[in-house]
């Protein structure tokens, strides 16, 4: 299966952990991610709020490339997911808006491909049958509670989640790892986005909230899909809270046995491999 790949900004600096472990699980699941020539930034977080017209132009221009190259764009971070896909529902839709942004890029934008985040592609393109068959290693005794965020699921009309407040698709793929999934109702909650560098006590305060839920809920470690999200969780939480993060990613690789699962590790803020050593998964 091949796929055009958009990695986004953050996947090529404070995420590279994600990047690495999403280019290496799907290659172990031979999906081909052919990363977008001369892709740009989708707009995330802020342009949105700024100009409208070029909120639109950034992930329009992507898309149009990625046209180009025939295949449905895939994209791990859930903020240029949402920026990527809210373009593609609005210009289908608008023909206004979709004639602006032609002349803005100076392109036709033609038929307009599909857009997938990584976690839909690996759960209802690949499927977990697929996934359960590429296990090597189950995740048993992990306690997690699958965090989605805001962005993976929301607005449903755009994304076309049918259970945008209580999302299935995580939840799905830890069990299918081999991972205790903890119930727990925040998991489409905010984790407070940019405000940690604008207001950074409104993202303490939400992060806080959302790993002293989680460990009420008896999970030991959160799973997200937003490189954002990850951040925000490892630097706004409270010091006495040492719960650990992971990409879904990281976590997938683990439960294949890919060698290279430490090296993604290392790049956590907060270590989660005193966990994974008790557990005996590493």
């Amino acid at each position: 299966m091949k796929v055009s790949f958009y990695p986004g900004c953050s996947l090529e600096s404070t995420a590279r952990e994600y990047s690495a472990s999403s280019r290496a699980v799907c290659e172990a699941l031979e999906v081909e991610l052919r990363e977008i020539k001369d892709w740009n930034c989708c707009g995330a977080t802020s342009v949105h709020s700024l100009n409208s017209a070029l909120a639109l132009a950034l992930p329009a221009r992507n898309l149009a490339l990625a046209r180009d190259e025939g295949r449905a764009v895939v994209t791990p971070c859930a903020a240029c997911y949402s920026r990527l896909r809210l373009a593609q529902h609005t210009l289908r839709r608008d023909k206004e808006k979709r004639r602006a942004t032609e002349e803005v890029l100076g392109l036709p934008l033609g038929r307009l491909v599909e857009v997938w985040s990584l976690l839909e592609l690996i759960t209802e393109q690949i499927g977990l049958d697929r996934v359960a068959g590429r296990v090597r290693q189950p995740l048993g005794g992990l306690k997690v509670a699958c965090y989605y965020g805001c962005l993976l699921v929301r607005p449903a009309k755009v994304t076309g989640m049918g259970r945008p407040e209580d999302p299935r698709w995580l939840d799905d793929l830890m069990s299918c790892l081999g991972a205790e999934v903890r119930p727990w109702s925040y998991k489409t909650d905010c984790c407070g986005a940019s405000h940690a560098i604008t207001n950074p006590d409104v993202a303490r305060g939400l992060v806080g909230r959302l790993l002293d839920m989680a460990g009420e809920a008896g999970a030991e470690a959160l799973v997200t899909a937003c490189p954002l999200c990850q951040t925000n969780f490892e630097t706004q939480r409270p010091r006495d809270n040492d719960r650990p993060t992971f990409y879904f990613t990281e976590l997938m690789g683990l439960a294949f046995g890919l060698p290279e699962t430490k090296n993604w590790l290392s790049k956590h803020l907060v270590d989660p491999v005193p966990l994974l050593v008790k557990l005996g998964l590493i």
